[in-house]
């Protein structure tokens, strides 16, 4: 049986079936055995080899409802993929249906209002794009082709994070095809428990096909990186904490530990000022004047330049295994393990990541969202990347490994976006007793039978 006869057969449903679906809707139903079907499951992270039984590829929240509306029927697992840059591979399913929103991207901007109306199936790229040509912005993710949705879903990491909160924080309305194919509108003043769950509580509530922003002047800022020797790693990372420890609020930092290409080994920082211009290099001053950089890449530029700026970092056909932890503190001790297994890097490619919190993230009330991490200093992730899928097994135990020694000094939390290994048993981990069990009796409500569970999955509460 070859790979797609192995697709068909897991599910249950006919062929005949599936287009009878594919007349229904407006964009098309794609089967194993179609030429568009290999490049429709292909998404970003090379390791993942899902074979969906079909792939809807809907147009409009019309067939999103009838997608949704066929897989409850049928019983089909179900999975959502809009920007398909996820490193868990949750935006496919095994011998299910996946919804494909990519067709669904459109943006747009009310510049007077401020607030931008996103197709669930929108990258970060076509948002930028839209908002930039105002001089306007919401945080976002640091890669153009991420989905809008998976990363405001799971909270939504950015340069203008600590300055203007997580993508989610500036979320003001979201419509959503609930499991039983109704269309619900979410916001503070209608449906406002749903809302709080999608803000950082994953897809398990429904298909968004719209999300609506709240939008920031943002036009220039003062950004880049600044790459330091390899063997300075441990001075540097010290040095990082006690920058960050002082840092404005309207500055983002990140660290990292990683190979450049005809440099070798460095210890890279990454930064982002977007408040008032006159201020812009006193605040950032320190972190220009330390050391003696192999690279320095800092400018005033435009928002949009800046948001392309790690695209190359981070090219579609790797095989990618990542991992996260929540810090308590950056002390001498997760310094040393953070150098230990920078010096026992197993692939050239993988990057040790360290992203300063704070600011704004930590300034929404802990109970007004379901992300759990408001209190976090930073996050911690080590990111394996590798080309040979007969090394996988290497480079998968370099990043578990990294986040099993990083245990000891966790808040016990993790983000949620960049996580490979997922599941239920996580995510209650993930969210702590209390979220868990509100976002559970959220589920309940929403998707009583679990129809969205390839993600984060958080199981419904008993009724």
């Amino acid at each position: 049986m070859n790979d797609d006869e192995t697709a068909a057969a897991s599910s249950h449903v006919k062929d005949e079936e599936f287009r009878e679906l594919d007349d229904q809707l407006e964009g098309p139903v794609i089967l194993p055995e179609d030429e568009r079907y290999h490049e429709a499951r292909t998404i970003y992270n090379s390791m993942i080899d899902k074979r969906p039984a079909a792939i809807a590829r809907c147009e409009n929240t019309g067939d999103v409802v009838r997608a949704v509306s066929f897989a409850r029927r049928h019983g089909l697992r179900t999975a959502v993929r809009g920007g398909g840059h996820s490193v868990a591979g949750a935006c496919l399913v095994d011998g299910g249906l996946v919804i494909d929103l990519s067709a669904m991207n459109a943006v747009r901007v009310d510049p007077d209002r401020r607030t931008a109306v996103v197709q669930g199936g929108a990258t970060w790229r076509d948002v930028d794009q839209a908002t930039q040509e105002h001089g306007l912005a919401t945080p976002g993710g640091t890669v153009p082709p991420t989905g809008v949705g998976g990363l405001t879903l799971g909270g939504g990491i950015g340069w203008l994070m600590r300055s203007h909160g997580m993508s989610c924080d500036n979320l003001v309305r979201a419509e959503v095809v609930a499991a039983s194919g109704d269309i619900v509108q979410a916001s503070q003043d209608e449906n406002p428990e749903l809302f709080w769950g999608l803000r950082g509580g994953g897809g398990n509530f429904g298909v968004v096909t719209e999300f609506e922003f709240r939008l920031h002047p943002v036009q220039n800022v003062l950004a880049g990186l600044i790459a330091h020797p390899g063997d300075q790693a441990r001075d540097a990372l010290a040095f990082y904490r006690t920058f960050t420890q002082q840092a404005p609020d309207d500055v983002t930092t990140m660290a990292t530990l990683m190979s450049m290409p005809d440099v070798g080994s460095v210890a890279a920082f990454g930064v982002c000022y977007a408040g008032e211009p006159d201020r812009g290099s006193e605040a950032i001053q320190p972190i220009l004047d330390w050391g003696e950089p192999v690279q320095v890449m800092v400018d005033w530029m435009p928002y949009l330049t800046l948001q392309q700026l790690l695209e190359d970092m981070f090219p579609d056909g790797l095989h990618n295994y990542w991992s996260s932890s929540f810090l308590k503190e950056l002390n001498d001790d997760v310094i040393d393990i953070a150098v230990s297994h920078h010096q026992r890097q197993t692939s050239p490619m993988s990057i040790l990541l360290l992203e300063h919190f704070g600011g704004a993230v930590r300034d929404v009330p802990a109970e007004a969202t379901a992300f759990p991490h408001r209190n976090a200093k930073y996050n911690f992730s080590a990111m394996a990347r590798w080309m040979d899928p007969g090394e996988s097994a290497t480079h998968i135990a370099w990043a578990r490994q990294f986040r099993d020694d990083l245990k000891p000094h966790s808040t016990g939390g993790a983000y949620v976006n960049y996580l490979t290994e997922q599941g239920s048993d996580r995510a209650r981990a993930n969210y702590g007793p209390d979220i868990y069990a509100r976002l559970a009796d959220l589920k309940a409500v929403y998707d009583p039978d679990n129809l969205f569970s390839e993600n984060l999955a958080v199981q419904p509460a008993s009724r």
